[in-house]
């Protein structure tokens, strides 16, 4: 056995690209290598910001051998007085064996096609050329006068199987023994003689090509920085995730900015600091920011005082514009800025942003009552109002990313309701994948509307998302809806919240209904994506869905959880196969009357209906106050009458009357045993 090395140098790699590249990129070696049917043991998939490398560990030198077994015709039409047909000679010829080794078995004629295992050696070019071919990237360029695509030129390439070169080639470059190592502190060739050894000699030659030691690198070397200056390095995990990708070799440095900034808002000090020059900010051991900061190097530590220099005046001038638009901001309130937020443009054809916090006003006052909510509607309004009022800020302007932020922290200066400058915040959350969510009912109401009305305005303008196409954000926008009403547990008609959102669009009347309709199985469609995410299964999902009518998304997170947990026990294989047989009879019912007792004859119908209106007043209460579980732990005492009545009633009578008084009591069951969810859609 031995190891097998691929490692492709390009230029440059985008830092945030990487973490996917690399998790795919093993996924696609894993899968080239079992198609080629070569033995291996771990893949890992390493990258720098100029490599990308699989190592491959105990890979066999011999290709597995392979049994193919493929199905013939009929033996009476394979054969006849014992001697094979042209359609047995014709099978047998189309697979590769004679006609003589054709095996019979259940009457059939099989071709069972033995094949050798070739030395790996010979199949390892073409391995690793697709593996090359098919790295999924999220775009590719072109360079020079080559048709080939890569995320970034090439430049060099190794392979090796042990210490054999493979030889593998692309553009003008061919596969060798020689990688580079670090840009500055061992810029030159070298020699890998052996795959094993491949780690190693980077390592010695100032490249740590394991994304997980660097990482880990990295962290101890900030948070021991960060305590040897007295403090504590506030660690992002994106940003961490970030600085990884961008070193090769990590070497921390703290540098300092003049005291005078710590007067400014922290985020206008941190977003500079963390967003734009990647530094992380060092807080004392109260959480107290520090005029301090730390960043990683790409190199050793020869000149470090330069370095460190160089990052204070970058930073410095930084933090001297945010002092400068702060202190400009700050000649007026907030809420001065609300008309020159017309001259900002929401979407083509949809007005401006003053037009969408006019937007925002009513509805949020819609979804405060439909929620019945404590929160003060004139506290939501005045939120609603300044949400947007931080856009056309100076600082805002400068560093897109603290819309919300900034809102926030004038609305405090300015001495608004501690809720309502949250509001002005949360209402943008959650901003990314991981993100937090809003903690304030305020803050998750404005968030529902303004969300809403981004999809409900993307959408009137036919730019729904398509595919993997999404500029908008609006999966994300979506999901950030659900996550909220399930956190805050907020029971919210979506369609009534939809409906009026388009409303407020003035969408022609015409077309709210279709355009309603396509917004609520959008929303839904991300819904049961993540509910799959969280292990529920498909078909429970399909049974709570089932009603199409119900767009309460916390309700149906309830009966989802219920009904996911009911399944797998003991008492839901018969109420679930009862329910299949009452759903398939009571759909015959061309109308629903209620149930004459007159007509009930047979003892078991008389013992069912019985056993319904008993159910029926103790369910009801438990579905009224959502206790979903207690109500599907009820529907086993239906078992028996249900069966009995299949057993002694025939449903369908000559007498038309009593017929369908019987399939009237049927849809009462059925009414019944789908209070939570259509059980006949449950997979048993």
């Amino acid at each position: 056995m031995k190891k097998l090395l691929f490692e492709i140098g390009t230029e440059e790699l985008p830092a945030n690209y990487m973490p996917n590249i690399l998790r795919d990129l093993e996924i696609l070696a894993r899968k080239k290598l079992q198609d080629a049917r070569i033995p291996f043991g771990d893949v890992s998939a390493l990258g720098t910001p100029r490599r990308l490398a699989v190592l491959v560990s105990d890979v066999e030198e011999t290709q597995a051998d392979n049994t193919e077994e493929f199905k013939g015709p009929a033996v009476n039409i394979a054969f006849k007085d014992g001697e094979p047909t042209k359609a047995a000679q014709g099978f047998a010829r189309g697979k590769g064996v004679d006609v003589k080794d054709l095996v019979i078995r259940d009457n059939y004629i099989y071709a069972v096609r033995h094949t050798q295992g070739r030395p790996v050696a010979e199949l390892l070019p073409r391995v690793l050329d697709e593996i090359l071919n098919n790295i999924p990237f999220p775009n590719h360029m072109r360079w020079a006068d080559f048709d080939f695509r890569f995320l970034r030129p090439i430049h060099w390439m190794v392979a090796l199987f042990g210490s054999d070169v493979v030889p593998v080639s692309v553009t003008d470059v061919k596969s060798d023994r020689y990688t580079m190592g670090h840009r500055f502190l061992s810029n030159r060739k070298i020699e890998i003689p052996v795959a094993d050894d491949y780690e190693k000699i980077l390592e010695d030659n100032f490249v740590i090509v394991d994304q997980g030691k660097r990482k880990e690198m990295i962290h101890r070397q900030i948070t021991e920085l960060a305590q040897a200056e007295g403090g504590e390095v506030e660690i992002a995990p994106d940003l961490l995730e970030e600085v990884n990708y961008l070193v090769e070799y990590p070497t921390p440095l703290c540098g300092t900015f003049e005291e005078k900034y710590l007067a400014l808002p922290e985020a206008a000090i941190i977003t500079p600091m963390r967003d734009h020059q990647r530094y992380f900010p060092v807080r004392n051991r109260d959480g107290k920011l520090l005029n301090k900061f730390i960043a990683v190097r790409n190199g050793g530590s020869a000149f470090l005082e330069n370095v460190i220099h160089g990052n204070e005046r970058v930073l410095r001038a930084r933090l001297s514009d945010a002092e400068f638009f702060f202190n400009e901001d700050r000649r007026q309130k907030l809420e001065d800025y609300e008309e020159k937020i017309k001259t900002v443009v929401f979407q083509e054809g949809l007005g401006n942003m003053y037009d969408k916090s006019q937007r925002l006003i009513q509805l949020v006052e819609m979804i405060h009552f439909n929620l019945q909510s404590r929160v003060p509607l004139e506290d939501l309004k005045r939120a609603a109002r300044l949400s947007k009022c931080d856009l056309v800020t100076g600082m805002v302007t400068e560093f897109t990313e603290l819309q919300g932020v900034m809102g926030r922290e004038y609305a405090r200066l300015d001495g608004e309701k501690k809720d309502i400058c949250e509001g002005i915040f949360e209402h943008y959350l959650p901003r990314f994948a991981g993100d937090i969510l809003p903690s304030t009912e305020l803050g998750r109401i404005l968030g529902i509307a303004d969300k809403v009305d981004n999809i409900v305005a993307t959408f009137s303008r036919g730019k729904a998302p398509t595919g993997s196409q999404d500029p908008f954000a609006l999966r994300r926008q979506a999901l950030g809806i659900i996550n909220i009403l399930l956190e805050g547990k907020m029971n919210l008609d979506m369609a009534k919240v939809t409906g009026a959102a388009v409303l407020l669009l003035k969408v022609p009347m015409e077309k709210v209904k279709d355009l309603v309709q396509q917004i609520l199985e959008f929303i839904r469609l991300r819904f049961r994506n993540l509910l799959l995410e969280q292990k529920v299964r498909y078909d429970v999902i399909d049974a709570v869905f089932a009603e199409e009518r119900n767009n309460d998304l916390y309700d149906l997170y309830l009966r989802v959880r219920a009904l996911n947990e009911y399944v797998n026990g003991d008492k839901a294989t018969a109420v679930i196969q009862a329910a299949t047989r009452v759903n398939n009879l009571s759909n015959k019912a061309e109308i629903e009357i209620p149930v004459n007792e007159s007509l009930l004859t047979a003892q078991a119908e008389k013992d069912l209906y019985v056993a319904v209106r008993k159910l029926d007043t103790e369910i009801i209460p438990l579905v009224i106050r959502c206790d979903y579980a207690g109500a599907l732990n009820l529907l086993s005492e239906l078992n028996e009458p249900v069966n009995k009545f299949f057993d002694d009633v025939m449903v369908m009578d000559k007498d038309e009357a009593v017929k369908n008084n019987r399939l009237s009591l049927l849809c009462q069951v059925k009414d019944l045993v789908n209070c939570v969810g259509d059980l006949s859609k449950i997979v048993m």
